[in-house]
This record gives C-alpha cells, sequence and structure tokens, in this order.
C-alpha cells in the first residue's frame, strides 16, 4: 500500500488480495494505486502465465448479473445519459433474472451489483441524475423495483450525506429487492389488467412478509433489508400494512422507499390507469395521500426531483 499503516483500513501495509471487499475498501479509502507483487501469487503458474491462469481458474460468470451491467457501470467512455440507459436496462434485466430464481447466490450476486450501482450514484452526479428522470411505460415488477431503489437511493444519499451510521450498499440491496416476496404470491393477481378485489387485495398484502421470509431462508437478512422489505408499505397515519404502524414506529429506511414506491406506482402506465405526469404524481401525494408520508421527508423528496429536473 502506498500509504503509511495509520492512514488505510488494514492491519498491514502488505497483505494477499483475496476478495472484491478488499478492492472496495482500497477504493474507498480514496487510493487509486497499489504495488502488485504476482511473483507471490498463490496461483500456480503455467506457460499460460499468473494472470492468464487466475482468468481460467475464475468462478463461472455470475447468470443473474448481465456482464454488461457491470461494463456500463465502469466504462467512463459513455456518456452519462447513454450510461444511464445502459445501467436502467440491465438493473431491470437483473432484477428480473432474480424474481425468476431468488436462490441465496442469486441474491448475493444481485447485491453485489447493487452495490456497483449505489457506488455510481453517489459518485457520479451526472449519471444518477438521468437514471432518476428514466421512466417505463408500462409497470413490471422488476421495472418498478429499479425505479424505487434508484429513487430511494439518492433521497438517502441527499439525507445522509456519507455518514457511517448508514450502510448505503445495503440500503441499496433493500430498496431493490423491497418487492421480493412478490414471487410467492399468484402471478395471475400480480399481472391481473384490473383492479384488484378486496381478497385479492389480501392476498397481495403478503408480499412484505413473504419477502423477510425469503431473505431468512436464503441467508441473506440484514437489519436494513429486513426494514425495507417489511415497512415499505406501512404509512404514517396508521393505515398501511402488515403491522399498521404509526409515525416513529416506522424507521426512516421504510419511509424513504414508501414514498419512492408510490410515487412510481402513480407514475408508471396501469392497465386500469393511465401514467401520471411527474407533477401530478406529486400533487395526488400531497393533496390526497400527505397523512400517509412523513411530511418533512417527502419535501426533501419533491425538492430533489424539482432540482434534478432542471
Amino acid at each position: 500500500m502506498p500509504l503509511s499503516w495509520a492512514d488505510h483500513p488494514f492491519l498491514k501495509n502488505q497483505f494477499l488480495l483475496t476478495s472484491q471487499d478488499q478492492i472496495r475498501k482500497i477504493l474507498d479509502a480514496g487510493i487509486t494505486e497499489v504495488r502488485v507483487d504476482l511473483s507471490k501469487s498463490r496461483i500456480a503458474d503455467s506457460e499460460e502465465g499468473p494472470l492468464q491462469k487466475a482468468a481460467a481458474t475464475a468462478p463461472p460468470k455470475s447468470k443473474v448479473v448481465p456482464e454488461k451491467l457491470r461494463e456500463a457501470i465502469f466504462d467512463r467512455s459513455l456518456a452519462p445519459e447513454v450510461k444511464a440507459q445502459k445501467v436502467h436496462e440491465y438493473s431491470g434485466e437483473m432484477i428480473r433474472n432474480l424474481l425468476e430464481n431468488p436462490s441465496s447466490e442469486n441474491i448475493r450476486e444481485t447485491k453485489r451489483a447493487v452495490a456497483d450501482v449505489v457506488d455510481l450514484i453517489l459518485d457520479d452526479m451526472e449519471t444518477s441524475h438521468h437514471l432518476m428522470m428514466i421512466t417505463d411505460h408500462d409497470y413490471y415488477t422488476y421495472t418498478h423495483s429499479v425505479h424505487v431503489g434508484v429513487l430511494s437511493i439518492c433521497l438517502a444519499k441527499n439525507l445522509f450525506k456519507r455518514s457511517d451510521a448508514h450502510d448505503l450498499h445495503e440500503l441499496g440491496a433493500g430498496f431493490f429487492l423491497h418487492d421480493l416476496g412478490k414471487v410467492r404470491i399468484d402471478q395471475g393477481i400480480i399481472n391481473k389488467p384490473a383492479k384488484l378485489t378486496d381478497d385479492e387485495m389480501q392476498v397481495m398484502r403478503k408480499h412484505p412478509n413473504l419477502g423477510y421470509v425469503i431473505l431468512k431462508e436464503t441467508k441473506q437478512m440484514t437489519e436494513e433489508s429486513k426494514i425495507i422489505v417489511l415497512q415499505h408499505h406501512e404509512r404514517f397515519d396508521g393505515a398501511g400494512y402488515p403491522k399498521g404502524l404509526r409515525s416513529d414506529e416506522i424507521h426512516v429506511y421504510g419511509r424513504i422507499c414508501a414514498i419512492a414506491d408510490v410515487y412510481d406506482a402513480l407514475t408508471t402506465e396501469r392497465p386500469y390507469r393511465r401514467k401520471l405526469e411527474p407533477f401530478e404524481g406529486l400533487k395526488i401525494m400531497k393533496e390526497q395521500m400527505m397523512d400517509h408520508f412523513q411530511k418533512d421527508l417527502f419535501e426533501q423528496f419533491v425538492i430533489m426531483l424539482a432540482w434534478r429536473k432542471h
């Protein structure tokens, strides 16, 4: 490491690099260069050389995370608007793949990729601006998850800055996976081209608890994901579900996701309702649903969208 021992988060200046987390910590410490001694590699040498050997013995590419997603995130040659479109498209593909098979491995891989998206939003204001402005004509669980994930991360970024008290990587995973429980709801209900009946709505209201169960079964539970998955349909006035929490009983993470969730639902086309323009959606939230949200948090959301719009 090119710094003194006291200026980086590792125990020693020289150590074996074995994980992506170590690389992330190096970058988080603001270190852009390290010296690598390939002669000390534990990867057996061959005629191909240590780097080629490493590539040959690397684990197979993830089946859930499109390789093009990471390529788009780290491609510095892309214009911000183009990068945002690609990140949005491939993030949607990733969530769709995950919902088809929400295994422990796939959830873990998705969380790693979401962490890269979070870093992009934190570090690239222009691209995050364009990401926030992307909307889809039709409502699908996977595109909705991406929209809510991006909006929630952006709001959390504005609220928490880079405070050590909040793990934005874990928050991002929770926001992107907030509707995970819908994979265990009858798809006829999920995709019904009309308003749900009362009985169907009772079934739909089970998805926060079902998402919690999936995370617990796959051992991918963190405090952040538990809060967001369980509380994103709670309402500030106690009118939400599954527990009817109110006011400060709802964690701020749940309150953030609730605002983004409702906004995206209003501004996306449904078979039984036309999509609203952003201003119309925010107006309805303010005039008809204000009791559902923490007022000052909603105001911060509006300011964020208004600033991004201009």
